[in-house]
């Protein structure tokens, strides 16, 4: 037998699934524009928390002219694995849970339909600029018989190992984009730009942070490896916004609609806000970094309206997870606490590991200016673009994707009540309903800080080997109810047990 809360959750989205995207806007084939955002918290952005230090006024004013959603999640609490659900529909961790290292491979199988792919096949030009984070196959551009040099602190590749007049293969184009461009990761090598496969200037030196200017907080953190002459990291979020702008005008020249998926190594560190943006927040050099990401979003929604696209143009802003634990030293110094109102930040399975921004513009469709508490996920944005070009997707593809187009033509009032959160094996929650399950003694993964825990009224820790919190009472996860309702844990574990064997989630898929 099914457990109940199972059940419910199949009842309660069996009926929207399938309503279809009208006939007017499946002829109009609107673009479709993806701004990703890296490490940003849920508090950071004014439009979601009134009280922030950081003035975000474009993307304040997307939120005004699209859906808000408040309860909008990433798979992961970490970069890749919630890139690669993003673009699968499918939750990471059944496949993979750690990031793409540096010269590390595809984190997709050849067979995995992505969400280009389905666009590409139906006529969308498909283009991703900065940050890939997905992994290439960099063994086949490695020169025989070539060994790895020790760079004083650990062995890599040098620049002469790699014959870099070859394509590199696995990459973006092998996965249904037709157009890269970027430094596939900003602290990991090769150092240089990347234009579709192929290098633009060959590296010929090893990586060294002391020929930089110098960083405004924390820490580099570039791993060793081959860097050409004079890179600058300062110049990433001008360089790819410069190209995300012609892109864009580009596209409005031709026949045919396009999807750029754009995304942002910000607030990530290397935090390195230009110069024009220091003291342009009350957050110190993070929240001017934040300022300088919110800038170059207006760059391309600027280009948007520009080549006359804006009103054709579905345009979607969220982030891969929340924010690094330099917030920590942030909330003391400036008292901007980033993932506020949550507890927790990047790799916690507490809602600020994953419960972060997401808007959603979709010109004369969805309504402008609504807050939304629905439950939302990114892996949803595959079977949502699958249902407005009318692609009907395989049974063994986007697993996980729910349909939001009824949620966002204002029809329904949510499609997903269940959302499995994690980011390393072994340490799961499962959202479901008002209720949220941490499977295990506690939610974190980047440390516990005590002083923080007390300055914001945290209870010692009551030691149940799981945590159950109710997120309408109790949206900072203060008060474990596990020993209260333990039959609620039974039923959620329960759940979270037949949704990770069953292989989907998609309501699509319940037979």
């Amino acid at each position: 037998m099914k457990p109940v809360f199972f059940t419910s959750f199949i009842l309660g989205v069996a009926s929207a699934f399938l309503i279809p995207i009208s006939a007017e806007a499946e002829k109009s084939r609107p673009n479709i524009l993806i701004l990703y955002a890296d490490d940003l918290g849920f508090g950071d952005l004014t439009s979601y928390h009134a009280e922030s230090k950081i003035p975000t006024p474009h993307l304040d004013q997307l939120a005004a002219e699209g859906i808000r959603f408040t309860d909008g999640h990433s798979s992961s609490g970490i970069c890749p694995p919630s890139r690669y659900a993003l673009l699968t529909g499918r939750h990471h961790w059944r496949k993979f849970y750690g990031i793409v290292n540096a010269f590390g491979a595809s984190a997709f199988e050849a067979e995995r339909l992505t969400l280009p792919e389905i666009l590409k096949e139906k006529g969308y030009h498909t283009a991703a600029i900065g940050k890939w984070h997905l992994g290439w196959n960099w063994d086949a551009v490695v020169k025989p018989g070539s060994v790895k040099v020790n760079d004083g602190k650990k062995k890599t590749w040098g620049p002469e190992a790699i014959d870099w007049s070859k394509s590199i293969p696995d990459g973006p184009l092998a996965h249904g984009f037709d157009h890269y461009f970027g430094d596939t990761v900003i602290n990991f090598p090769p150092y240089c730009w990347i234009e579709d496969d192929k290098v633009v200037e060959a590296p010929d030196i090893l990586m060294d942070t002391a020929l930089f200017k110098t960083i405004k907080e924390g820490g580099w953190e570039f791993r060793s490896g081959p860097m050409i002459s004079g890179w600058d990291p300062y110049t990433n979020i001008p360089v790819t916004t410069e190209r995300g702008v012609k892109y864009i005008h580009d596209q409005a020249k031709t026949d045919d609609p396009f999807f750029l998926y754009f995304a942002y190594p910000s607030p990530h560190a290397p935090i390195i806000p230009n110069d024009e943006f220091d003291g342009k927040s009350q957050a110190g050099p993070y929240g001017d970094f934040v300022v300088e990401t919110d800038d170059s979003c207006g760059r391309l929604l600027q280009a948007l309206s520009d080549s006359g696209q804006a009103k054709n143009t579905i345009v979607i802003f969220s982030a891969d997870n929340g924010p690094e634990k330099y917030a920590y030293a942030r909330d003391s110094k400036f008292d901007h606490w980033s993932a506020h109102p949550f507890r927790g930040l990047k790799r916690d399975v507490y809602e600020g590991g994953h419960h972060v921004p997401f808007i959603v513009k979709w010109p004369g469709v969805a309504k402008t200016g609504v807050v939304s508490d629905a439950l939302v996920s990114q892996i949803d944005i595959m079977a949502t673009i699958a249902d407005l070009i009318g692609y009907e997707l395989p049974d063994d593809q986007a697993e996980d994707s729910h349909n939001l187009a009824p949620l966002l033509r204002g029809e329904v009032d949510a499609v997903r009540t269940t959302h499995i959160h994690n980011t390393f094996e072994g340490q799961y929650g499962i959202r479901h309903g008002d209720w949220v399950l941490i499977d295990a003694k506690d939610g974190y993964r980047s440390g516990r800080f005590k002083d923080w825990e007390e300055k914001h009224g945290y209870p010692e820790d009551n030691n149940q080997p799981a945590e159950l919190f109710n997120l309408v009472e109790d949206i900072g996860q203060r008060n474990n109810l596990a020993a209260e309702h333990p039959e609620r844990v039974t039923e959620m574990q329960n759940l979270l047990k037949q949704i990770r064997e069953q292989g989907y989630s998609a309501p699509r898929l319940a037979k």
